[in-house]
């Protein structure tokens, strides 16, 4: 449970819970995941697994606050079903090509043994498959928290991608249309 969670179940306020934690007085364990901080007996909590880490991504830094929000949702899950999360992973990068630094590094470290994602479309839009079977092969795992396909973002994705090229296909033949009118009212 998060602190926030505790802190309004005890009836105390969320920032005087805050302020406890930092001054090393919370009366129940507590440690810090990312931007979140846990609490509860989290040495007893089963591990199954030797190193699970979360990877939340977005496409671009506009979307920060999209990011903090996935995060939060898989960290809660997570913890609901007794994982044992040693790192948070976030990054902002394309889901369309493999210039992701830190996913690839997950993806090479052998220990780390689970990777949490709340959708699949967050590790590739296409292919995850193949990913999954990859490190089933290594006897790791690809946990997908929310596994319904998000048709909404392929196909906002889709749309994005069609305006941006009819866009440049217009915008070159309005400028070609500009320069021939240029062109027929200087000879003429």
């Amino acid at each position: 449970m998060n602190l926030r969670e505790w802190a309004l179940s005890q009836g105390i306020h969320p920032q005087t819970a805050y302020k406890w934690y930092r001054a090393g007085k919370l009366p129940i364990p507590a440690r810090k995941v990312g931007q979140l901080i846990l609490v509860g007996d989290l040495e007893s909590q089963p591990s199954a697994f030797k190193s699970a880490v979360i990877y939340a991504r977005v496409s671009s830094a506009d979307q920060k606050p999209d990011l903090d929000r996935q995060v939060a949702r898989v960290l809660s899950w997570a913890t609901e079903r007794g994982y044992s999360i040693n790192r948070v992973v976030t990054e902002f990068g394309s889901a369309l090509d493999g210039h992701r630094r830190k996913f690839v590094s997950l993806l090479k470290d052998p220990k780390v043994d689970t990777i949490l994602v709340e959708h699949r479309d967050r590790v590739c839009r296409f292919g995850a498959e193949y990913i999954e079977a990859a490190l089933e092969a290594q006897s790791r795992k690809l946990v997908v928290v929310d596994p319904a396909e998000v048709d909404d973002d392929l196909v906002r994705d889709v749309t994005e991608l069609l305006t941006s090229l009819c866009a440049r296909l217009y915008g070159r033949r309005s400028a070609a249309d500009k320069v021939q009118r240029a062109i027929e009212a200087v000879c003429s």
